[in-house]
């Protein structure tokens, strides 16, 4: 298929552009360049893992046992992580990290041990659980991933990739207001129209490029892909999905979530009694700058071959290409 032949033209010139030593300069460079989703402390995570720290509810007792987490959400960066994280913990049999480990990308010399004790206690038949999207581009991740429990089951929540290159910049800019704008960021040369793919906002986008590297390692059954567009228009139908994968109960359902106009996102409640409901934080659903538009058609373009390979590789269409002719 015409649409076939494109993807692989688009990895094969994006491995030629990028030969792996230079891509992984480019990553260093760029991840230098710009903070990560959140710098964890080890104060921070050594506080997580204390009995009955980290939890979503207090019905664990401080008894039970710190495991090795059997399923891990490794993606990606500013696709919808908190979100899923926050709802699969308030099932009763997940336990999950409250803060990111960064356990297979920056602490992996400190091993897993130290990994082991930073994790909730839980209790036979509970799942133990943690997030750090940052391990979706990380070369070394699956192999060491692999290498703690080959059978650990993955979770990757992707979003259209321009709109994610544009909440990432924000993020980055809320905390480092003097950074250039996106569209000096985002090209080599805006002349010709070069999109700089190893700035790391455009580059986490390319998720057919980092999968390649995922399933050298794990075969698809064990990861499962969430769309963080589908998060928000329908947090139910997505977690009932993530609830299977993980071989739970379907406890977390609509009854879970309210809409909130004001965020423009769902927030979860709590069913059973009347107590506030949880909303993310202030970080969440900040209010993207203007950005050229010939930018974004520019940008759609760029990645619209490595959204053809990624549906092509998942057998998912997440329609990122109708979303935005439907604008």
């Amino acid at each position: 298929a015409p649409n076939g032949s494109a993807a692989a033209a688009a990895g094969a010139w994006l491995r030629a552009r990028l030969a792996p030593g230079e891509a992984m300069a480019a990553q260093g460079a760029a991840l230098d360049r710009e903070p990560q989703e959140s710098s964890t402390t080890d104060e921070e995570l050594s506080r997580a893992g204390s009995p009955g720290r980290g939890s979503s509810s207090s019905t664990t007792p401080d008894y039970g046992e710190q495991r090795l987490p059997q399923a891990l959400i490794i993606g990606v960066k500013k696709g919808g992580t908190r979100a899923l994280l926050e709802a699969i913990r308030a099932h009763p049999d997940v336990r999950a990290v409250g803060t990111e480990p960064h356990f297979f990308d920056r602490n992996y010399e400190k091993g897993l041990e130290w990994y082991r004790n930073v994790m909730p206690r839980t209790l036979e038949g509970q799942i133990t659980m943690e997030k750090t999207p940052s391990y979706f581009v990380t070369n070394e991740a699956p192999r060491r991933i692999h290498s703690m429990a080959k059978d650990t089951k993955l979770i990757v929540v992707v979003r259209n990739p321009v709109t994610r290159a544009i909440s990432d910049y924000t993020q980055t800019l809320s905390k480092k207001p003097e950074i250039p704008t996106f569209e000096v960021l985002a090209f080599k040369n805006r002349t010709l129209g070069l999109i700089d793919a190893s700035w790391s906002a455009i580059r986490i986008g390319i998720y057919a490029l980092h999968l390649e590297n995922w399933l050298q390692y794990f075969p698809l059954s064990q990861i499962l892909f969430v769309s963080g567009e589908r998060l928000i228009t329908d947090p139910a139908g997505e977690m009932a999905k993530v609830q299977d994968f993980l071989g739970l109960k379907r406890i977390v359902t609509e009854k879970h979530f309210y809409f909130n106009k004001t965020k423009g996102f769902p927030c979860l409640k709590k069913p059973e009694d009347s107590s506030a409901p949880r909303c993310l934080g202030k970080s969440k659903g900040r209010t993207h700058p203007k950005i050229d538009p010939d930018v974004i058609h520019r940008l759609r373009k760029f990645y619209k071959p490595f959204n053809v390979m990624f549906y092509q590789m998942t057998g998912q269409d997440f329609q990122w290409e109708q979303e935005e002719s439907d604008k």
